[in-house]
């Protein structure tokens, strides 16, 4: 039995991985950081220098017992590739789910120092990949969204026009048809909702000769506390603001002006979502139109087309979930489950129209 302070062999393994894992996770953050530019390197690079701290803490434990370098876990050495080669939002909401999964909590030989600085590094990375959201969040969304529609509209189309037992020829320029037809009513859809939602921004904005009309303003009166009144505040926040804006026109009017092309900025363009819209149901609809292409028919080409459409869907639907900072396959799944529920129902619907038919 080692003796009382000495530690165990279980405690060196134990050390040793979080010290390999403390190496790596520095090494993801580096990597990131040099894909970064401006405030969000700094902020990386900041979380980098964390971590090497975490690292010394193991190494002064272990002393001249650090040993051959651990192996750090799959998932640490799995973000430290995609960091090195991607380094986009989707290796950014990896890390923040790593970094929720990440703990100190539990091990007594820790800091609770340390154990803070984790639960801090996953509101940083939260937020950082909130930004990369918000920069994909009008067009991008469009374009998984149409992507899905695609997928199981079209399915769900063609399996239930096959079921009805006509031949292939028909089934072909049905699921061509749906395909047409749904991108442009997706792409049109698009268009007008987001064009919609900008103009209605623009019809609330503040007006351009607002921060003219500022210096011109009695100071005493302050009528423009009246303004953010008007906009939900309460009278002593709205005229504590107004003093403020008061001391600095320019800065005031720029404020609104810098909210405001931020709102445009998260919805996009309304040409830009109707073309990502109509793209990508495009390309999720031509799928299940792929195994009529190449000449197979019956139920050989109703199941060839069923798993293409389930791997795209659990493809989308981990994409969807790394976005959302949910979990990844939970969201696949349920895309899988939807998308195979409408087809099973046009499936029925066909068998008994060609049923009734017959």
């Amino acid at each position: 039995m080692a003796a009382p302070g000495t530690p165990t062999s279980a405690d060196l393994r134990r050390w040793r991985k979080h010290l390999a894992n403390e190496r790596a996770e520095a090494s993801v953050y580096r990597e990131l950081a040099q894909k970064h530019a401006g405030e969000e390197r700094e902020i990386l690079a900041a979380i980098a220098n964390a971590e090497e701290r975490h690292e010394k803490h193991w190494l002064n434990l272990l002393g001249d017992q650090v040993g051959h370098p651990g192996r750090a876990n799959l998932g640490t050495l799995f973000l430290a590739f995609m960091a090195r080669h991607f380094g986009s939002v989707f290796v950014l909401a990896l890390v923040q789910r790593f970094e929720a999964r990440a703990s100190y909590d539990d091990d007594a030989d820790a800091t609770p120092t340390m154990a803070a600085d984790e639960q801090i590094h996953e509101e940083v990375i939260r937020a950082l990949a909130a930004r990369g959201r918000d920069r994909l969040s009008g067009s991008f969304r469009a374009a998984v969204f149409g992507a899905n529609d695609g997928l199981v509209s079209n399915l769900a189309l063609i399996i239930g026009v096959a079921a009805s037992g006509v031949d292939n020829h028909t089934v072909l320029v049905t699921g061509l048809a749906g395909l047409l037809a749904g991108a442009l009513s997706m792409g049109a859809g698009e268009y007008v909702s987001v064009s919609s939602q900008r103009e209605l921004l623009e019809a609330s904005a503040p007006s351009p000769n607002v921060g003219s009309a500022l210096t011109q303003l009695d100071v005493d009166a302050n009528e423009l506390e009246l303004v953010y009144r008007a906009r939900g505040m309460s009278p002593e926040e709205a005229s504590a603001h107004a003093s403020k804006v008061l001391r600095d026109p320019v800065a005031g009017a720029g404020t609104h002006a810098s909210a405001d092309g931020r709102q445009h900025d998260a919805i996009g363009t309304g040409l830009g979502a109707a073309i990502s819209s109509f793209l990508f149901f495009a390309t999720g609809a031509i799928i299940p139109v792929l195994p009529y292409l190449f000449g197979l028919s019956g139920t050989t080409a109703i199941v060839v087309a069923a798993v293409l459409v389930g791997l795209a869907l659990l493809g989308t639907g981990v994409i969807v979930g790394l976005l959302s900072g949910a979990p990844p396959m939970r969201r696949a799944m349920r895309q899988l489950l939807i998308g195979y529920g409408a087809a099973a129902v046009t499936y029925l619907l066909g068998l008994l129209v060609g049923g009734g038919v017959g």
